[in-house]
């Protein structure tokens, strides 16, 4: 079987990003920076147009993946799958609010307790099973394609860990930029990491030209 080439991407911006609001699987749609983002990612990888997109079915993710099967053709695929983690009642509040209204559950979240639930919520164990289990399900798909994944930050960072062998209590050191384009393979094996975190298409350049 040859391998799958897989793009994954992170929603572009919402505003809940910019107030350190958790969205876990609450729909936050994308600001105008959000949108505009999806529009460069777009415009990116219009020359390398992949088979299909899977896009979480949250609108932030969908409306990502949909620019991009705009300005590719492909077709859009809504992969519930695809979620971010679910946070139960920590969805809604701030960083801060967090801190200061739930301690504990904060030093364990701060902590990476890959046991701990938000009540309501998911464990990053069960989360990154889940992101194991549906990416091996839509990349075995497409043996030999190019697919691209829209999904969340949690996502990423799980796909991100799965690559390398991070362990799920291990520091995070990379980045989990915004429509930022990240490549991997998949093969039955695993996954391997090819590159992550570009974000060439997103520079101040590019932003003051389109909207000049």
């Amino acid at each position: 079987m040859q391998a799958t080439r897989i793009i994954a991407v992170r929603h572009g911006e919402t505003a809940w990003n910019v107030d350190t609001r958790i969205q876990g699987h609450l729909d936050i749609p994308l600001n105008s920076t959000g949108q505009w983002q999806a529009r460069q990612l777009a415009r990116a990888l219009a020359g390398e147009p992949p088979s299909i997109i899977y896009a979480s079915d949250l609108q932030r993710a969908h409306a990502t993946g949909q620019a991009v099967a705009d300005a590719t053709g492909a077709p859009l695929v809504a992969e519930p799958g695809l979620r971010e983690r679910s946070f139960g009642q920590l969805e809604g509040r701030t960083f801060a609010e967090i801190e200061a209204e739930l301690p504990e559950q904060a030093r364990r979240w701060r902590q990476r307790d890959p046991h701990f639930a938000p009540e309501g919520g998911e464990t990053l164990t069960a989360l990154r099973e889940r992101i194991q289990a549906t990416t091996h399900r839509l990349a075995a798909r497409h043996s030999g394609e190019l697919i691209v994944l829209v999904a969340h930050g949690g996502v990423l960072d799980a796909l991100y860990r799965l690559a390398t062998g991070q362990e799920l209590q291990a520091p995070r050191t990379w980045q989990l930029a915004n429509a930022a384009i990240n490549r991997l393979l998949w093969t039955p094996d695993g996954l391997t990491l090819v590159g992550w975190a570009d974000t060439l298409h997103l520079d101040t350049a590019s932003r003051d030209e389109s909207t000049a």
